[in-house]
């Protein structure tokens, strides 16, 4: 009988968001448009960054990355969701859930640092302007995202390799609309005690030490702005921290509700709203409130447009 129940199991099966018939294809055609608009956001930000000549600075580097983030973790997650709303039974394999959770915490843990990397670009050029393009140097700028990149590849391939070296049981139905650690941990036969214990130390301290970068950051440039003698100046350094406020708040804020609070609160609503928040939501907003906050952005856009428009009008 124990044998049986410890079969490997060859695929899963996602529940998706709802069951309920009637919103299948609202939900689809709502989704559907916010993940397309989640793509050409953050490609649009990618591109934008990379070939304007006027946006070649440490600030919009690290934006480059956190938009290459954005896109990775919701189109990790988005697709495989969206094609639960067109069939019956949307089953995923073994070996391609493993993969859409590896990359899933490969993104969304270095979305964390590169936050971070963003808060300290800020601390340095509002509170040490005149050092800002040697402290701020290319060297410095890779370190601060090949650092995050790296450490959340070994988390992931750490969690993923622990969950899916141990022994399911013949349950294959997954309570949400993606592979996550919470609702595969339910899953499993063995004890799990290990691998919940070092989903929690890591997920505290991806939240905790980021967030503590952030925050440190904010208090210091909040500091200087205040001993600024000028209303402009404090003005202007306060709406060029502002939207990147925002991003934290919402991203930090969704993500400690979500994975922070006793596992006996957790209600599988609530989870799967929560996840869809971070998972499609978020990635929209990003280049949405970095680019309606951003007059250089804004005329990045322009130039480029007027650049497409004179290519095509001399062909």
């Amino acid at each position: 009988m124990e044998e049986d129940n410890l079969t490997m199991l060859n695929e899963f099966i996602l529940l998706g968001i709802t069951n309920r018939l009637e919103l299948q294809a609202p939900l689809f055609g709502l989704f559907l448009t916010i993940y397309m608009m989640s793509v050409v956001g953050n490609l649009g930000m990618i591109i934008l960054t990379k070939i304007d000549s006027k946006l070649q600075t440490p600030m919009y580097f690290f934006l480059r990355h956190l938009a290459i983030t954005d896109l990775g973790y919701s189109t990790a997650v988005g697709p495989k969701m969206l094609v639960n709303f067109v069939v019956n039974e949307n089953t995923i394999s073994y070996y391609c859930c493993a993969a859409q959770l590896a990359l899933f915490v490969v993104f969304i843990t270095s979305e964390f640092f590169i936050l971070s990397a963003i808060s300290y670009d800020r601390y340095v050029a509002i509170c040490n302007p005149l050092l800002y393009a040697v402290i701020m140097s290319q060297r410095t700028c890779w370190v601060l995202v090949a650092i995050p990149y790296l450490y959340s590849t070994f988390v992931s391939l750490l969690v993923t390799i622990k969950m899916f070296n141990s022994s399911f049981c013949g349950y294959n139905v997954i309570q949400h609309f993606y592979c996550d650690s919470n609702p595969l941990l339910s899953l499993l036969c063995s004890n799990t005690n290990e691998i919940e214990l070092i989903t929690l130390i890591l997920a505290s301290f991806d939240l905790i030490s980021s967030l503590l970068i952030v925050l440190v950051s904010y208090l210091l440039i909040i500091v200087a702005i205040l001993r600024m003698n000028s209303a402009e100046g404090r003005h202007k350094a306060f709406s060029t921290c502002g939207s990147h406020l925002t991003v934290v708040a919402v991203f930090y804020g969704t993500l400690i509700f979500m994975y922070m609070q006793p596992k006996s609160s957790h209600s599988t609503d609530t989870d799967k709203v929560a996840s869809t928040f971070y998972t499609l939501i978020i990635p929209v907003l990003n280049p949405l409130i970095y680019s309606l906050r951003n007059k250089d952005v804004k005329y990045a856009v322009h130039r480029t447009w007027k650049k497409i428009c004179n290519i095509f009008s001399t062909v």
